[in-house]
């Protein structure tokens, strides 16, 4: 029974918060706002100020400090009240948040899980993975690709692939010797064709989190992107900068940036640093900048825990941007990564020309 109740509370924790409605104390504060008001103009007015101010209503009217003493009376205790109840609403607000914060990192700690031990359990077959070529193998097959060249025997053996040179081997480019049927196969284009790339949608649904408990498709799409090692590790990432930035009570849903343009999206994909990717730097939230700002330069964990994210999200950033079209780069930028990677990005100035 605890553990299903458990798991309810960190898929609820997951989505943004909900509207809360009033409290019975806020209830109560309003009734006796309004009842002092009431009593305040009818002790004031109704009976011409004979009790508060030791003279008739007209005499009232005229003395401009007893008309502030008036609406002093009338205005201080009301909001004093109303200062106490915002202040113990404000702590349930920021209690409720952590918790919702701690039970979401749990859950997404728990789908890692299960997919480390999938992972462990159904390891890939040892003729499908893709074979070790050492440092003097990569040069070679690089600039025989290159070229277009084929390999001269059909049973090819590291040392031959290891000599190949266009200078000394020019005889060694001859196809029409060699049928393109027994071009020797080193494995490395099957094994990139076997690896399956993300799907753009889960991985747009991965890096913004389950929005709800009843969010499955969400689950399901962070399960299925998490297979790839990139995106496991950018989600980790973010998981971390997340938990390091809600102990200064900032949250992602929190945050309102300004929408940057596709172009702007694709041009930081490929490299382009400066004033075509300013659009970028659309968090505007002084406090989030300010609090994240001395954080960097406080607390070396956080440092690290920054600039790893950025590396693992402008990776995967590049990776994904030629796969998605507009649309698709405009949902990537609303997530709830995207909103730290913007936050740290402008911090940090990543965005700036080098």
């Amino acid at each position: 029974m605890s553990d299903n109740y458990r798991d309810e509370a960190d898929l609820r924790a997951c989505g943004p918060s909900r509207p809360r409605k009033a409290s019975p104390a806020e209830i109560g504060t309003f009734v006796f706002a309004v009842v002092w008001v009431l009593f305040c103009a009818v002790f004031f007015f109704g009976l011409g100020g004979s009790g508060g101010t030791g003279g008739t209503g007209g005499e009232t009217e005229k003395n401009g400090i007893g008309f502030v003493l008036v609406v002093a009376s009338v205005l201080v205790p009301v909001a004093v009240v109303w200062l106490a109840v915002a202040s113990v609403r404000s702590a349930r607000i920021v209690t409720d948040e952590s918790e919702r914060l701690q039970a979401s990192m749990s859950a997404m700690r728990k789908v890692l899980i299960e997919v480390q031990e999938f992972q462990a359990l159904n390891p890939p077959p040892r003729d499908e993975q893709t074979p070790r070529i050492g440092s003097d193998d990569i040069p070679a097959f690089t600039s025989s690709r290159q070229r277009g060249t084929t390999a001269a025997t059909p049973e090819p053996e590291p040392e031959t692939m290891r000599d190949v040179s266009p200078a000394s081997e020019p005889e060694a480019a001859a196809p029409e010797k060699v049928p393109q049927d027994n071009q020797p196969d080193l494995g490395l284009d099957a094994g990139a064709d076997k690896t399956p790339k993300v799907d753009i949608d889960d991985l747009i649904r991965a890096i913004n989190f389950p929005e709800n408990a009843e969010d499955e498709a969400g689950f399901e799409a962070l399960r299925r992107t998490l297979v790839d090692r990139k995106v496991a590790t950018l989600i980790q990432a973010a998981q971390d900068v997340l938990t390091l930035l809600s102990q200064d009570g900032i949250y992602m849903d929190d945050l309102e940036p300004s929408p940057a343009p596709p172009g702007a999206w694709r041009a930081f994909a490929r490299g382009t640093r400066g004033q075509p990717v300013a659009a970028l730097a659309g968090i505007n939230d002084r406090s989030s900048l300010a609090l994240s700002a001395g954080r960097m330069k406080s607390d070396e964990t956080f440092r690290d825990a920054a600039l790893h994210f950025l590396r693992e999200y402008d990776a995967v950033l590049a990776e994904a941007e030629p796969r998605m079209n507009d649309a698709q780069i405009d949902r990537f930028a609303t997530t709830r990564t995207s909103r730290a990677f913007m936050l740290l990005g402008r911090v940090t100035g990543a965005f700036e020309a080098g």
